[in-house]
């Protein structure tokens, strides 16, 4: 949720902290039906299991990450424009969150219990990055989703063939991601630097790593 320009600075921190909580803790509300809803449902077992919930918890890291980003960078936007498209898109992902969310129940497993670290430097991110001014922002924007689209097709490539639920899942989220990247980019996004990228694919990598065991 973007600043209220409305609301005492106080009321703000507030709400920004509610919102933190909620994210990390799990609650989230999708405005669109989840993508599994008609997809049949198999009962994964050993190897296969741990594969999807692995997964699966990854996909629910980054869900965390894009609600920090996303409301970091539309909080210090500097144009109005600029703080609906990153609200716009909040919404959209706090539906990936949900999805993802209660695909993690189906499966039996929890979220990573690291997630107020990733949420902390993924909103530390966004913030420098909407410090940058808007074109940057945008930049950093189009190369965050390209990384995580790239990440989606490994993801349903690794995935149980049978698990048609989390693969459904994963497939509308990419589709989403391909569109925000593409909507920040026709809005004038600059470039992101080489070494800059370079450092948000090992950083990406970390928690990738990190987020599907713990």
């Amino acid at each position: 949720m973007s600043a209220n320009p409305n609301l005492h600075p106080l009321d703000n921190l507030i709400s920004g902290f509610d919102k933190a909580l909620r994210v990390i803790s799990g609650v989230a509300t999708a405005t669109r039906s989840n993508p599994a809803a008609h997809a049949e449902d198999v009962n994964l077992e050993g190897a296969d299991l741990r594969r999807s919930a692995g997964l699966m918890r990854v996909n629910h890291v980054g869900e965390v990450c894009a609600q920090a980003l996303y409301d970091a960078q539309a909080r210090f936007a500097r144009s109005d424009a600029m703080r609906a498209q990153f609200a716009e898109a909040g919404r959209e992902e706090e539906d990936h969150l949900a999805w993802t969310a209660q695909r993690l129940h189906e499966l039996g497993t929890q979220p990573s219990l690291l997630n107020p670290l990733w949420y902390a430097g993924a909103y530390t991110l966004g913030a420098v990055a909407a410090h940058l001014g808007d074109a940057r922002s945008l930049g950093f924007v189009v190369e965050t989703e390209r990384q995580v689209e790239a990440h989606l097709n490994s993801h349903l490539v690794e995935l149980p063939p049978q698990d048609a639920r989390s693969r459904a899942i994963v497939a509308q989220m990419r589709t989403d991601e391909a569109a925000h990247g593409a909507a920040a980019q026709a809005l004038g996004a600059v470039e992101v630097p080489g070494p800059a990228r370079a450092a948000m694919t090992a950083m990406a990598k970390v928690m990738t790593s990190t987020a599907y065991y713990i």
